[in-house]
């Protein structure tokens, strides 16, 4: 009867830890405190608004690499661990969401002020503020092959996103959240296959892992990142066109879940690039 959770903890990436009791206590009121309050204040959800949280998936990555290299001072350390430091920047990012709610700016609009342009903003900062105390953390940075592969996965991304809309018009109700959704998986997979073909790095997830050796052994030699490049950029396009239906349908659900779809492919992404540069 232990056999489920057990295949299931093995799927887990090799970094996945909880934080030590009281602090996972604290996250998960913090969490659940948000969460009342956003439904409380019942804010509009967009795709606008989905893309406007890019940055802020971006500053989980770096926080959880900046806590890789033992950069976060140890009274908040365990809120910067994986999965934890997720969590914490949706209660960062969800109370500013609230709060711009309560203001009652803009929704739907990326003109400035409004929801949208204000979260990209704050986001930005934020982003900037954890990637570069990474940096600053590091001894030495070596940004030539991260950068090179964030190069790569732009254009890859843009060339996909436009290739879906002109195939699939109706996923152009998914917006920019639409690019966002199909780059972020399009550079978590570039950068992985830049850290285990080229850096050295392992891979910490199991089922990636497992592609990655079947990449590598289709094509000897040759590093097997270029598989999992594929998968991602493919689940990618079929998702977006999935839930391009469900937005038309349910624009408000369709939204939120393009916005955590895009999160788990930007969040490991970033993390890959940030921790590749500083480790």
């Amino acid at each position: 009867m232990f056999g489920v959770p057990f295949v299931a903890l093995q799927l887990l990436p090799s970094g996945f830890a909880l934080p030590p009791l009281p602090y996972l206590l604290g996250l998960l009121v913090a969490v659940g405190s948000v969460a009342g309050l956003l439904s409380r204040l019942d804010p509009e959800v967009t795709p606008a608004v989905v893309a406007g949280f890019a940055p802020w998936m971006v500053a989980g990555g770096a926080g959880y690499a900046l806590f890789q290299v033992g950069g976060v001072p140890a009274p908040v350390a365990p809120l910067f661990g994986s999965p934890a430091v997720y969590l914490s920047t949706f209660v960062l990012g969800g109370l500013v969401w609230a709060a711009l709610r309560a203001s009652g700016v803009q929704t739907d609009s990326w003109s400035f002020p409004s929801v949208p342009s204000l979260l990209l903003v704050s986001g930005i900062a934020v982003a900037l503020a954890v990637a570069g105390l990474a940096f600053l953390s590091a001894g030495r940075l070596r940004p030539l092959l991260p950068g090179l592969g964030l190069v790569v996965a732009v254009v890859l991304g843009l060339a996909v996103w436009a290739g879906v809309r002109r195939v699939r018009p109706v996923t152009r109700v998914a917006g920019t959240a639409g690019f966002v959704l199909v780059f972020g998986h399009v550079l978590d997979g570039v950068s992985t296959a830049v850290g285990t073909d080229l850096l050295g790095f392992g891979e910490q997830t199991p089922l990636s892992r497992l592609l990655i050796e079947a990449g590598a052994a289709l094509t000897p030699g040759l590093g097997g990142g270029w598989l999992f490049v594929l998968v991602k950029t493919a689940l990618a396009a079929v998702v977006l066109v999935v839930l391009a239906d469900y937005l038309e349908e349910d624009p408000r659900w369709g939204s939120l879940l393009v916005g955590l779809t895009a999160a788990v492919g930007l969040g490991p992404g970033a993390h890959n690039l940030v921790l590749f540069t500083i480790a």
